[in-house]
Formats: C-alpha cells, structure tokens, sequence
C-alpha cells in the first residue's frame, strides 16, 4: 500500500492544530490580553520577561501575549550564544495594544577556551536546584561551563529548606567553586499544659500525653485538638495553634460538677473590641485576645448580638447547660462586603503564573480577590516549566485566606526502553527460515 504524503501531510497538521487547541493554556486564558513584539536582527534568540523564557525570534520577531490585569512585566532581556546580551525596559500594553521593543544584538568576538571560566556548585544537602542568575540550571552538585569572567549569583532553593543565595567572581581559565548550605525550615513547636486542677489527664488528637504540667515537645505547627478530664470535674476541650519553632501555654479551668442551674458564655469576636448584649442586656466588650467569659448564665437558649463600628451587627442563638462552658465565637464581616464572602491572596515563587480558583481562571499571580463565597475552594497554580501546585483552602466571611505556593521546576520524564521478547525474537527467525527454504523450493 502506498501512502500518498500529498494527503497525509494536511490531514497531520489539521490533526495537530486541533489536538493543540485542546491543551489548556494553549490560547489565551480570560482576562484582558495585549501584546508585546520584540524585534530582533537575529533569529533564533531567547526572550526573557523578568527573567521567565518567553520564547525564541523566528522571522526577524516574537510577538507574546501578556495579560493587562496582571503583575506588570518591568524587564525584557534577548539572549543568544555567540552574542551581547540586550536588556531594556517593557511599557506594559493596554487592552488589545501591542507594545515593541528592538533589540540589537551584536557579535562578541570568537573566544578562544581558555576565555571562558566555570563553576563548580555543590550544596549540603545535596539535590538542591540551582539558579544561575535567575535561571534554572539543574540540581546539585553542578557545573556550570562557558561562563564569561565575571560576577554572577546563585541561588540554591529546596523544599524544607530556607534558599540561599551568594554571589561568585569568575576568572578567566578558572573554575570557581560555590558551597550552598541549607538551612532546615523549623516545621515543630510545643504546647506547655497547666491546668486547675493540676494532675488532670491530657489528650491531644485523642492520643493520651500524661498529667498536667506537662510540656508536650515536637508537635506539627498546625492546628490540634487539646482535651483534659479529671474525676469531678466536666472535660475541657478546645483547638489549639502550635507555633511554628515556640512554645504556648495552655491554662485550662475545669469546672466542678455541683447541682446548678447555670453555666459559663465565653465570647470572642475577630477583631475584637466588639460590644455585646445577651438577651438585650450589654455584658461588656470582647478583648483583643482571649473571651469575654460571662459567668452564671441561666440554662437555656439565649439570643447574643456583637456590634463594632466599621463591622455588620452579628446576632447568633446559644444554648447554656448547666455547669458547662458555651462558646460563641464571632467573624465580624466589614460593612458592604456581601454576607457570605469573604477574600483570598494569592503568590507564587517565581511570581506570573496562572491562578485558577475551583478550576475558573482568575487572574497572574500575585493577586488579591474579594468577595469570594465562604468555604472551601480548590487554588490551582500554574508556569510552563513548572508543576502544577494545588491546593484546598478554606475562606471565611469577612476575613482574608493566603495561598503562598513555591512551584518546583518540571523534570524531565525519560521513556523506558521495553526489552524484546525472546520467545518472539525466535518466533520471527523461524519464520524467516520457513519463507527463505520454500522460495528455494
């Protein structure tokens, strides 16, 4: 059968230019879009905006597409080997303008080998990526060859681990070495546990700890659940927040059991300095810190309103038992922000990168959004060149969540070779031997 290319050829292509109008973030994503031409005397030069690769020139130019309503670009940079490097300053475009630049680049005389210096990068520990004045280069330990004498900076970034940074001199015939030590990111902390009375038996996560004092070392910096019980006493139970290479102390009261008709209100308000009525009778202001605890409450149902200037009034139903604790807690919402929403902040290291929310295009980071419904909502990141960072985050009324991604350069998948099998090595060469016997025949 013969292929006629004259056919296939279209049909490959057509078949191309659908399939790659299928990949997201093939075409522009949402937002206002301008464009911005860089015109060049040279093809088959690398543009950089702030220092992220945008492309090579083909035809004289590379035209890119850059969003109007995000982070504005500041620098564009044309690079090609055998060449000075052009830098210049980038006027962002306006919706559907188009911004151009010309860059000239001019030929840098033949070096002979012994011009060049290299360096020679190695962290502890080791495995960190390495960027060579902004750029990605690979992972440590690394060499970096061709280097044109000079100073440049390396940058050593792993997850964990707090990025380094250093500057290094590079001589000519000279290999110049660079030593990134990395220092762990502290992820634990403690709680320190007093209680009255003392001796009371602690639980955190449900997980048995011992007698109160007690200090509990080691624990994730994040949010736990901190219960006490003691014989006569009603159990004591809250969420606690771990700092982050600290200690906190908790004081826990446990309240007797007695034969009483009433029981404890603790109120909090973010912010604080809210006023507070129960029932239409003011009991005080919530502090900046801590609750406005409000003793001998009848048991039953009791109606409990915040008021703060700036804030919309809040009113929620609590319902006392005897000799137990109620807790109200209160997030305030600013007046004319919707009930209901609240806002969300999100950065990216490095920063330009698609930001989805609930798989919805939102903008480049970094950016800032109001009025976004209350709960939780999937943040979704995305760089060329970089993984996908995603994750689930809550939002509350009133207040302000923070997404802060540290995307990790891609890494390149290599195929796997699949071994031939030798049942069907043999298979064919015996059929080789059949056909080749009967055609002699």
């Amino acid at each position: 059968m013969r292929i006629h290319l004259t056919r296939a050829v279209p049909v490959a292509c057509l078949s191309f230019c659908l399939l790659l109008a299928c990949i997201p973030g093939a075409a522009a994503i949402g937002g206002d879009q301008g464009w911005i031409s860089i015109v060049c005397n040279v093809n088959g030069a690398s543009v950089y905006f702030d220092g992220e690769y945008k492309g090579m020139t083909e035809g004289g130019s590379l035209t890119v597409p850059v969003y109007t309503t995000g982070t504005p670009y500041t620098t564009a940079s044309v690079e090609k080997a055998g060449y000075t490097p052009y830098t210049s300053a980038i006027t962002m475009p306006g919706n559907g303008g188009t911004t151009t630049i010309y860059a000239t680049l001019n030929p840098i005389p033949t070096p002979t080998p012994e011009v060049y210096g290299s360096i020679s990068v190695s962290s502890q520990p080791s495995g960190a990526y390495i960027y060579f004045n902004g750029n990605y280069r690979g992972t440590a330990p690394l060499l970096i060859t061709e280097v044109w004498p000079g100073s440049y900076t390396i940058r050593a970034e792993k997850s964990g681990y707090a990025s380094y940074t250093t500057s290094v001199q590079v001589s000519s015939g000279t290999r110049s070495s660079v030593y990134c030590p990395l220092s762990a990111l502290d992820t634990t902390g403690a709680l320190y546990v007093i209680s009255t009375p003392s001796r009371s038996n602690v639980y955190l996560d449900g997980a048995y700890k011992g007698i109160t004092p007690i200090t509990l070392n080691g624990l994730a910096a994040t949010t736990h659940v901190l219960e006490l019980d003691h014989s006569g006493y009603y159990d004591w139970k809250s969420s606690v927040d771990v700092p982050a290479g600290g200690t906190k102390t908790i004081e826990a009261s446990l309240n007797p059991m007695s034969a009483s008709t009433t029981g404890w209100l603790y109120i909090t308000s973010s912010p604080g300095g809210a006023d507070v009525t129960l029932d239409g009778t003011a009991m005080g202001r919530t502090p900046s810190s801590g609750a406005l605890k409000l003793n001998g409450v009848a048991a039953g149902s009791h109606t409990v309103v915040l008021t703060s200037a700036g804030y919309q009034q809040y009113s929620t139903t609590a319902t006392v038992t005897p000799n137990t604790v109620t807790e109200v807690s209160a997030v305030l919402t600013p007046s004319g922000t919707p009930a209901g929403t609240g806002g969300l902040a999100v950065s990216s290291t490095p920063a330009g990168a698609n930001v989805f929310l609930d798989n919805v295009f939102i903008g480049i980071s970094p950016l800032t959004i109001t009025s976004v419904a209350a709960g939780n909502h999937v943040v979704s990141i995305k760089l060329e060149g970089y993984q996908e960072y995603s994750v689930t985050t809550p939002v509350n009324t009133g207040a302000e969540s923070t997404v802060s991604a540290s995307l990790v350069p891609a890494v390149p998948v290599t195929p796997k070779k699949t071994p031939l099998n030798p049942a069907v090595l043999l298979l064919a060469l015996t059929g080789a031997v059949v056909i080749l016997a009967a055609r002699r025949h």
